[in-house]
């Protein structure tokens, strides 16, 4: 099965702007074939393919005055740009036929230049040695390995979020890692006041941090309607925020994978209630308080670690 492994990295300021300049590559490739796409299907002609796609945005477009600074990059992401965008089309055309379960998808966006950036490397985009990773024309980057790698990754996505910070995440096949069976099974009913009600009767509350800190948001957010857009302290106003809403982020994910680990090693069957999320989120009234408390990536990460150590997982129908 495949697994992620996420790393902070530091790159130089020289790597920053490197980095800069790969991301709005990569981004403009991406919105101007989506938005050929979409020109294509309000005319009605066929969509091209994805190689056609990427001869046209990449190739031909390195040729070209207004686009031939796609060159000074490297060609991976662009190509890998392209094939995420493909692959967003495919499961948003099943999902339209009822063929994909789950909730619907959308169609694709563009991306915004705030935005989180990304940039997806294959094998021949990047290379391991020692406490370095190294980027086709960005250099070596040091990384502070917080833990070790299983096995060889098969690609790298760098990652600049909103708050400025700079991440790596591999992709590694690794093998399940079955726990020994136990005997002991439990049923978990999720709700507000408390996260989690055990079927033993035991309650499990979480820390809800955008509770504690709606104040302080709602302070910055005031701060930052002030400002005037594009200005400089409009952009600090906004790091500001996006520091914050990351913090609030990282604390809930933090607990819902200490919580979903705690349950996967204590028990061999875990009962969960089918929660329709999407329209519960629809009361303006429960809204927040819902997204506060991740149930729907409590799930994930509980189906992720159940098919990684052997473990039994049901979700019951309502």
């Amino acid at each position: 099965m495949k697994a992620g492994y996420k790393y902070r990295i530091y790159p130089t300021p020289k790597q920053q702007m490197a980095l800069a300049k790969l991301f709005g590559c990569v981004r403009v490739v991406w919105n101007d074939a989506l938005a050929f796409c979409i020109n294509q299907y309000k005319t009605g002609e066929k969509k091209l393919k994805n190689a056609e796609l990427q001869k046209q945005f990449i190739t031909q477009a390195k040729r070209r005055l207004e686009r031939s600074w796609l060159s000074e990059v490297s060609c991976v992401p662009l190509q890998q740009s392209l094939n995420d965008l493909e692959q967003a089309y495919q499961n948003f055309f099943k999902s339209c036929k009822g063929q994909r379960k789950g909730r619907p998808f959308k169609p694709p966006r563009f991306k915004r230049r705030h935005a989180k950036q990304s940039a997806r490397f294959t094998q021949r985009g990047f290379s391991l040695s020692n406490d370095c990773l190294k980027i086709a024309k960005i250099g070596k980057v040091k990384i502070p390995w917080s833990r070790s790698l299983p096995a060889k990754p098969t690609s790298a996505t760098v990652i600049k979020d909103t708050a400025g910070k700079y991440f790596v995440s591999f992709v590694v096949e690794i093998v399940p890692e079955i726990l020994p069976k136990i005997e002991n099974s439990v049923g978990i009913d999720l709700g507000i006041a408390s996260f989690a009600t055990l079927d033993d009767g035991s309650k499990i509350d979480a820390p809800k941090p955008l509770k504690k800190r709606i104040n302080r948001l709602r302070r910055l957010d005031k701060n930052l309607s002030r400002r005037n857009r594009g200005s400089k302290r409009y952009e600090l106003a906004r790091r500001r925020k996006a520091k914050l809403q990351a913090k609030l982020k990282d604390t809930r994910t933090d607990f819902l994978h200490k919580l979903s680990t705690q349950i996967i090693r204590e028990n061999q069957t875990i009962v969960l209630e089918d929660l329709n999320v999407a329209a519960m989120m629809k009361n303006r009234k429960l809204s927040r308080a819902i997204s506060d408390l991740g149930w729907r990536q409590f799930r994930n990460y509980l189906e992720g670690k159940a098919q990684k150590y052997g473990r039994q997982l049901r979700v019951n129908q309502q």
